[in-house]
């Protein structure tokens, strides 16, 4: 909770500074769940989480623009900005609706530009891009990898050490893109075996990502963490979100 809070700071600070403030009170935030289909089209592998069912995304609007979170508990909301600014963030429902609230606000000040989930076969063209992308900023590094997506997992571990931990107990002990799944207590044993951490955005949702920062260089994939990707000064890969 400390992170979030720390985050629901800087967000009120942007709210002040860029003269939102007098309008959060009128300013509508409407957010509800999207099928699998809205959120990611139709890829080319059906083992993405969206598709499984196990996770939703989000979608909160705001003046128009349109902001988007991971979260496992999904639902409908509709609220002002100022009501969203002031929620207990609790739970993984109230922390998604926080963080698509806050992509949705930074996209209509222009100061992020990908809060929209890929579609179709720009998932798979994503994970093929990352190995670019981690050799290019990082060498050959030995991988620490929180959160199964299994386009990405599959793509990393033909070219880079890696280790995979996930929330999901049907994912835990089952081998996915050639690497045993590790269930996530492990996951301060791996980044501390890591070189690099490569994170969901999803972490920011369920309360886990404070635990993640600070040891090694940490890159968090995926839309749901654009905007606090921006506050906070994180490094976020998200080739073709829109």
């Amino acid at each position: 909770m400390q992170f979030i809070e720390g985050i629901r700071e800087k967000f009120i600070q942007l709210v002040e500074d860029r003269h939102l403030s007098g309008e959060e009170e009128i300013q509508v935030v409407s957010a509800r769940p999207l099928t699998s289909e809205e959120a990611i089209g139709r890829p080319e592998r059906q083992d993405f989480p969206l598709l499984k069912g196990k996770e939703v995304m989000l979608q909160a609007t705001f003046a128009g623009a349109v902001g988007q979170a991971y979260t496992d508990m999904p639902g409908n909301y509709q609220g002002t900005l100022k009501e969203v600014l002031a929620l207990p963030l609790r739970n993984n429902y109230e922390r998604a609706i926080f963080i698509a609230t806050l992509n949705a606000v930074m996209r209509h000040l222009k100061l992020v530009d990908k809060t929209i989930h890929c579609r179709d076969q720009e998932p798979g063209l994503c994970a093929a891009r990352l190995v670019e992308y981690v050799r290019e900023r990082f060498g050959n590094p030995r991988i620490a990898f929180i959160g199964l997506q299994p386009a990405m997992v599959a793509s990393l571990a033909s070219n880079f050490p890696i280790r995979v931990t996930d929330l999901d107990p049907d994912n835990v002990g089952q081998r996915k893109g050639g690497v045993m799944i590790e269930d996530a207590q492990h996951t301060e044993e791996i980044i501390d075996w890591s070189d690099l951490v490569l994170a969901t955005g999803t972490t920011a949702v369920n309360d886990t990502l404070a635990a993640i920062v600070g040891r090694k260089p940490v890159v968090f994939y995926g839309v749901t963490i654009s905007g606090i990707a921006r506050l906070a000064g994180y490094e976020q890969y998200c080739s073709f979100g829109h």
